[in-house]
């Protein structure tokens, strides 16, 4: 999006702010169809910006990739990748590589995708979860840097409203809880234990 573009885009949004403030029962139809216009004219100036696919996934590596309906974030490509991981680890199939000088007999074939030092590293997120009495729930944005994250949830323990229960849980290929707060303790939802 260009300058242009995005000055025109600003101005017909708040114009259609304008019209959202001064809309009141008694607004005359001619009102309404200025309004229709505007609302027009700011779909056809974001047709105009919008240059790429919307995105297919939630997923910020891989916004247009294919679809898992059963993934978290959508994206096939890194709920497949999880999977590996999940189930190597269970079979006992992930072995570390032998350090070289340690195992000499050991002779590593030539890879047509590398090895693991030429490939970049996946990308790892920290998730601030809070406890709802039932679940743990996200409760912001995920960060790829974990002092930040320590940071957010610090802020909102610190909240007149804050949850019993924070945790922050470490996303890299797989999931690992890096540090609770509090005692999360399952809450029945109906008061008084369902009784009535």
């Amino acid at each position: 999006m260009n300058h242009a573009q995005l000055t025109a885009l600003g101005r017909a949004l708040r114009l259609l702010g304008e019209h959202g403030e001064g809309l009141g029962a008694d607004t005359p139809d001619g009102k309404l169809h200025e309004m229709k216009q505007d609302v027009k004219r700011a779909l056809e100036l974001i047709e105009e910006s919008v240059t790429g696919a919307p995105p297919t996934t939630r997923c910020p590596e891989h916004p247009n990739g294919p679809v898992d309906e059963n993934a978290q974030d959508l994206c096939l490509l890194c709920e497949t990748r999880r999977r590996v991981a999940r189930r190597s680890e269970i079979n006992g199939t992930y072995a570390a590589r032998p350090r070289p000088g340690e195992n000499a007999d050991v002779t590593v074939s030539m890879s047509r995708y590398g090895t693991r030092e030429d490939r970049p590293q996946p990308q790892q997120r920290w998730l601030p979860e809070l406890w709802t009495g039932q679940v743990w729930q996200l409760c912001g944005t995920p960060r790829h840097d974990r002092q930040e994250a320590d940071r957010y949830l610090a802020a909102q323990r610190r909240r007149p409203d804050a949850a019993m229960a924070y945790r922050l849980v470490h996303e890299f290929t797989d999931y690992e809880v890096v540090r609770v707060w509090g005692t999360p303790l399952r809450v029945d939802p109906e008061p008084m234990g369902g009784l009535s």
